[in-house]
């Protein structure tokens, strides 16, 4: 994630370590914590209302609905009436940018869902929705509220209807910062990103009493459903926090980088980082031996803003890098292969998770920057078996579908069908460069040979391997048909894009009308 934050943020977190100290950035100049905050506090966890205080700027929280009381009477619940049933719905601000938010109350009821505070959530949906600006979601709840039965139900499907109504409208952000079961799961799901809170956090459609029951194997929760499994493993998760105050902190700190809507520009900060800043490092990144491994965000960092790299899903699928950055104060959508895992190859989890993004970064107005290293697909039974070909084919959609503007560096390999998939010319890039000593072909020159000339000699296939390194393995057959606008030295690359994505920001490109794709789900 974020290498530091902003000055005033750190200077919060720093006056909020204490339980003590957190309640005096409250509004709330006589608020004493009851002890169940305290006991929360002894856990090395916030509140929902300290939550939603901590998230949003000094002063600016507004509660919506904080008398509301449920309407259920069965099972003596009409003796546990509270105001506001377990949910804070409001509205705030980060940086001075406005935001709606709604944030679980375990201490209330287990947080549970009933119909009434769900209707709190639709409200505050629907209005983020109308006015154009973003839903974050702090998810601490138990579930649906057993005793109002069905209803509890139908306010989860209400909720889940206005998470894919508004999906690409407004950015949506779940945190979990607590459990989040059953049919709970899945408006986190629908949103744009879920983050998770590492020790307090756990996601699962099935608890884990039913898996070990099933099973036979007993399955704690964070074995099934833990920021470590859904951080790492199953994708769910686009990052994985240490605690409450560092996720606030990243959250706030992601926000900066994203539109209020799909009807707003990508923001744009003011910065002192100039486009001739010396970028020369760029020139020693990719080693000699083009088998050699290196990490790509060495690609990365001299060409974005300095410090401004915050990566998506830093433990999932590392053979691609994801996240979101700024180039002369621009924000920039970043998807990279890399080399350094599985020599940057593309395989189904890498797909999916630059698909997703690249989704995003479309549907938000956001330039995509492609660093392209990528030997081709991974080979193996089973990766055909688990949909590759499906799979990978989200990723080539993705490119495809996307019309914001697209630039795209090949800094070394670009083999095959990776080669097309991976922002190129013909998914309509455009700007597409490469480093000298990039090499863009069907395959490597010892793979092509062996196919070519099976029959020859060791020796005789050594010297085809060096002709088709000469004809094949350079950037130049493609800049000579277009398909590269041109071979760059590496040091030229942040001035490139600099130019580009200004010359760019007045681009302008609809596809054919349509109700929508049916992308290979």
């Amino acid at each position: 994630m974020m290498r530091r934050f902003g000055s005033a943020m750190a200077a919060s977190l720093v006056a909020a370590r204490s339980a003590s100290n957190l309640v005096k950035t409250f509004d709330r100049n006589t608020y004493t914590p009851s002890a169940t905050e305290a006991k929360r506090h002894g856990k090395q966890r916030l509140t929902a209302m300290e939550r939603v205080q901590l998230f949003c700027d000094p002063g600016t929280f507004r509660e919506r609905d904080a008398l509301v009381e449920h309407e259920c009477h069965n099972f003596d619940m009409h003796k546990k009436k509270i105001a506001g049933d377990g949910f804070i719905t409001g509205t705030g601000k980060v940086f001075g940018r406005p935001v709606f938010l709604f944030s679980h109350d375990f201490t209330v009821l287990g947080g549970s869902l009933s119909g009434t505070n769900a209707a709190k959530v639709v409200k505050i949906m629907d209005e983020a929705a109308k006015i154009g600006i973003p839903l974050i979601g702090f998810n601490d709840s138990g579930g649906a509220r057993i005793q109002e039965g069905v209803v509890s139900l139908a306010g989860y499907a209400d909720i889940f209807l206005r998470n894919t109504l508004f999906s690409g409208v407004i950015p949506q952000i779940s945190v979990i910062m607590g459990p989040c079961a059953g049919g709970a799961v899945y408006s986190p799901a629908i949103t744009d990103f879920t983050f998770m809170v590492d020790q307090s956090s756990y996601m699962f459609v099935t608890g884990p009493e039913v898996v070990s029951a099933v099973g036979g194997k007993l399955v704690t929760k964070d074995e099934l459903g833990g920021p470590k499994i859904h951080g790492s493993k199953s994708g769910v998760s686009a990052g994985t926090f240490p605690n409450d105050l560092v996720a606030l902190a990243q959250l706030r700190k992601l926000y900066t980088y994203l539109p209020l809507s799909n009807r707003d520009p990508a923001p744009v900060v003011k910065t002192t980082d100039s486009r001739f800043r010396n970028v020369d490092s760029l020139n020693t990144v990719v080693p000699f031996d083009t088998k050699e491994a290196y990490d790509i965000r060495d690609a990365i960092f001299p060409v974005v803003d300095a410090e401004s790299f915050f990566e998506i899903q830093p433990q999932f699928a590392k053979n691609i890098v994801c996240g979101f950055a700024r180039v002369e104060g621009r924000t920039v959508c970043i998807i990279a292969n890399q080399p350094k895992v599985q020599a940057g190859v593309l395989d189904i989890d890498s797909s999916v998770k630059a698909a997703r993004m690249v989704r995003f970064a479309d549907a938000f107005n956001i330039p995509i920057l492609t660093f392209v290293d990528v030997p081709g697909f991974l080979p193996g039974v089973q990766q055909e078996y688990g949909g590759i070909i499906r799979h990978g084919a989200k990723l080539l959609y993705a490119y495809a579908e996307a019309t914001v503007p697209k630039i795209t560096i090949i800094t070394r390999k670009a083999y095959g069908g990776a080669y097309d998939v991976m922002s190129s010319k013909h998914l309509r890039g455009d700007s597409n460069y490469a480093w000298p000593r990039a090499e863009i072909a069907v395959m490597g020159a010892t793979g092509a040979v062996k196919i070519l000339y099976p029959k020859e000699t060791l020796e005789q296939q050594a010297v085809r391997v060096k002709d088709y390194e000469t004809a094949f393995c350079t950037p130049l057959s493609a800049a000579r048909k277009g398909y590269v606008d041109a071979v760059i030295q590496p040091s030229e690359t942040r001035l490139r894009v600099c130019e580009d994505l200004e010359r760019l920001s007045r681009k302008q490109l609809s596809n054919p009308w349509k109700k929508h794709g049916n992308i290979p789900l």
